[in-house]
């Protein structure tokens, strides 16, 4: 029998897959969290866990559609972001379609393409779909609401899907979100993981058509949010009105980080979001193992076709400090 072989896609946040002998902390800068999170209660003690949660998800996703002024019926949810983009493809693809996925964007676009039996390209003729990340994660470029109607309506011309991944915009600019638009040719996907600092809550959801979210939904496991993920769902996007002061921060490091690079003959790509992608003065494989010696973990981008940049989390200032120091006894 033969099986599909599908690489998988690299991922930051692999602290736990590699040691420093010089230092017995490692700062993560590889992955992209929230340095400056929302603070609120949440005790998952008295989570009931003897029961299955309610694999409808209604008043998980009723919450949600107030939030997002749209009905129930128009979103789905998962088990973070890349279960639902896996789904989407099941749903959205057939063997052999073309779609459309930008260079230097998320690795899991290509491959959940690649699962549904679908075929990721560059070039946008003859294809049924489009991923969109805004903002665009490594770059940090984030794409004005008036140009994404635009390409909205460039996909309802022509008939085709457009999945737009906003995965990071609660920690650019929510004002620039498009979940409000009501088109059966467009699909918006949003997470907590991001803007909340939790990688450990999976939970993601999705807002479209209700005949799209409806097929996303019954391909997606069984009760695949698990209690805690649902508990703590509801508790966050309560307090999301907290991620404008985490908004006012980022940008604050952000412009400190960049311009301390820059001081340093880095040249850095411009970034509306919590991380900065920047070209290497050395080879950027090098430069990650050069920090990682001074327990500073980075980001090389050779899985985004970036082979000579270098990604890093925008983080506090006394850790970017940190980060900005060891730079300097890494680079000649």
């Amino acid at each position: 029998m033969r099986f599909r072989r599908i690489e998988k896609t690299e991922h930051g946040g692999r602290t736990h897959l590699v040691s420093s002998s010089s230092a017995e902390v490692i700062l993560d800068f590889s992955e992209n969290l929230n340095p400056f999170p929302p603070s609120f209660s949440w005790n998952p003690d008295g989570i009931p866990v003897s029961s299955y949660p309610d694999n409808r998800y209604a008043a998980l996703k009723e919450h949600i559609a107030r939030i997002e002024e749209r009905r129930p019926d128009e979103i789905c949810v998962g088990n973070g972001s890349v279960e639902i983009i896996r789904s989407f493809c099941l749903a959205a693809l057939s063997p052999g379609d073309q779609v459309t996925v930008p260079p230097h964007t998320f690795g899991e676009y290509a491959v959940s393409v690649r699962c549904a039996g679908g075929i990721p390209v560059v070039r946008q003729d003859d294809c049924v779909a489009e991923f969109f990340c805004n903002p665009n994660n490594p770059t940090g470029s984030l794409l004005q609401k008036n140009a994404v109607l635009e390409k909205i309506q460039k996909h309802e011309d022509a008939g085709t899907q457009l999945f737009i991944d906003e995965a990071f915009i609660d920690l650019a600019d929510p004002a620039e979100s498009v979940t409000g638009v009501r088109s059966e040719h467009v699909f918006v996907l949003r997470s907590l993981t991001k803007a909340f600092a939790v990688p450990g809550i999976r939970f993601g959801w999705g807002v479209g058509s209700p005949d799209l979210v409806a097929a996303i939904e019954a391909i997606r496991p069984p009760w695949s949010v698990n209690a805690y993920a649902e508990s703590y769902a509801h508790v966050a996007l309560d307090n999301a009105y907290q991620l404008q002061a985490s908004r006012t921060q980022i940008a604050e490091e952000r412009a400190f980080l960049a311009g301390a690079l820059e001081m340093r003959g880095i040249s850095v790509c411009p970034s509306a979001v919590n991380f900065l992608l920047f070209q290497a003065p050395v080879r950027a494989s090098d430069l990650k193992s050069r920090l990682l010696s001074h327990g500073i973990l980075v980001r090389d981008c050779a899985s985004f076709g970036l082979p000579e940049y270098v990604r890093i989390a925008v983080r506090t200032r006394d850790e970017n400090c940190m980060l900005l120091e060891a730079l300097d006894a890494c680079l000649p």
